[in-house]
């Protein structure tokens, strides 16, 4: 509010027109535009979806789980509109491995048969985006179903020859609430709500997602901003499932384009993974009532009862979410913040300072990490719940981005994440909260006054 009033009395013709773009008034309508959207499904297919996953896919319920869980179960579960966790899937970590998360995908996608769905953020026509285009265009001329789902403003440099040049060959291409008329249908003079999830399912049986979009940066360490640290999963089993509903419904959004057919969704030899990993995919957005990721990390840090570890490239906190995790540590629970020592968004590496003091002096141990630059979007409580996703811990994922989140439950898988994150932690440097230049704090105030715009 403070910072739109000092925008107002210092722009005031400029501040109206950023208020009527950026501001939140319009979340309402968008979220009844997108369920209006969403309901239009085909309602027979959704339900044919709905009998292959009491099949396929059977639900987890409470009770199933050792009381050690079941909080976290109620929690993640009652929090989200959608399927409760499922069991009997097969889970891979590419964490700090870009190369090896890249020719998994490469594969997967060469090895496609009858369909290949793809979500991004971001884009690139670089080397990384070229391969990735070419195998798509090859694929579509071997008569397998390419969709490529862009988010308009995040692959905004994206040339339109390139786009074309992957129509033509029969990729079919699409933007996510494109700013400009003559990108799409769908189009909103309307810079939030943008689509920041990276989904990837290749033929309804392999998935993936995470953090990683599709440029050089994420996959080569010989780009100019040095390797990137990101985690990304591959994904088989009934979890796919969720992730292809998302991907559709994100489509039939954009392209007012119904795809729901039963051969996206085929059987799934669960007993093959019957002792696989325990997932649960949740989706958020403005098209939800409430600040799912927002409301779902203040539960599970209240609810830890040992230990907090917390990975993020854009810790822009409001206030619920620093008292949450000072109380936290001030009541023995030990947490971890493990943030970037450099940034490619300077304001919210300096908002995040802006908190540093308060939370280290409540037991908060805040580690950044340096030269490579972390991307990762990681959290795991108490070695028993864990989450990957492409939400940041700021505002814009918690309010105004639709994001995906994939929760781990106590496994295995989840004991190497958090070995990955504890193991990059030893090798970062614990802060001091020490900026006491002029400067600095000059930075840090004024990014702390602006961080509610971006």
């Amino acid at each position: 509010m403070l910072a739109w009033i000092l925008t107002f009395l210092l722009l005031p013709i400029l501040g109206v027109g950023l208020f009527f773009l950026l501001s939140e008034p319009k979340r309402n309508r968008a979220r009844r535009r997108f369920i209006r959207k969403r309901r239009g499904l085909n309602p027979e297919l959704r339900k044919t979806l709905g009998t292959f996953r009491r099949i396929h896919a059977p639900e987890m319920e409470e009770n199933s789980f050792p009381p050690s869980l079941r909080k976290f179960v109620k929690l993640a579960t009652r929090i989200n509109d959608r399927q409760p966790p499922t069991g009997a899937n097969r889970v891979e970590i590419y964490h700090n491995r870009g190369a090896d998360s890249w020719q998994a995908l490469l594969d997967a996608v060469a090895s496609a048969a009858h369909h290949v769905h793809l979500e991004y953020f971001i884009f690139r026509a670089d080397s990384s985006g070229e391969a990735l285009a070419s195998l798509l265009i090859e694929k579509a001329k071997n008569g397998v179903s390419c969709r490529l789902l862009l988010d308009h403003l995040g692959s905004w440099d994206l040339p339109l020859s390139f786009v074309e040049r992957l129509r033509s060959s029969g990729v079919k291409v699409a933007w996510f609430m494109p700013v400009l008329p003559w990108r799409g249908p769908n189009w909103r003079f309307h810079f939030n709500f943008r689509n920041h999830r990276k989904i990837v399912v290749v033929d309804g049986q392999i998935a993936f997602t995470g953090s990683q979009n599709i440029a050089d940066e994420y996959f080569r360490a010989d780009t100019p901003s040095g390797p990137w640290i990101d985690t990304h999963l591959r994904l088989t089993g009934p979890a796919v499932y969720e992730l292809q509903e998302i991907f559709i419904e994100d489509w039939y959004y954009a392209t007012a384009d119904d795809i729901f057919a039963e051969d996206f969704f085929p059987s799934l030899d669960v007993a093959e993974n019957s002792s696989g990993q325990i997932v649960q995919v949740i989706p958020s957005g403005p098209d939800s009532d409430a600040g799912i990721m927002h409301h779902l990390l203040l539960a599970a840090i209240s609810a830890a009862d040992y230990s907090v570890v917390l990975a993020t490239p854009y810790f822009v906190p409001d206030w619920a979410m620093v008292l949450t995790l000072e109380a936290a540590a001030l009541r023995g629970v030990r947490v971890r913040l493990l943030l970037p020592e450099k940034s490619d968004h300077s304001l919210a590496l300096w908002a995040g300072r802006s908190y540093y003091r308060e939370l280290t002096e409540s037991g908060v141990e805040i580690y950044e990490m340096g030269p490579a630059f972390l991307h990762s979007k990681v959290g795991v409580i108490d070695q028993l719940w864990g989450l990957v996703g492409s939400a940041n811990m700021d505002q814009r994922s918690f309010r105004l981005n639709f994001e995906i989140t994939t929760v781990l439950y106590e496994s295995t898988s989840l004991l190497q994440l958090e070995h990955c994150l504890v193991d990059l932690i030893d090798n970062s440097q614990r802060t001091t909260a020490s900026f006491s230049g002029f400067m600095q704090r000059l930075k840090m105030g004024v990014a702390r006054l602006v961080s509610p715009l971006y």
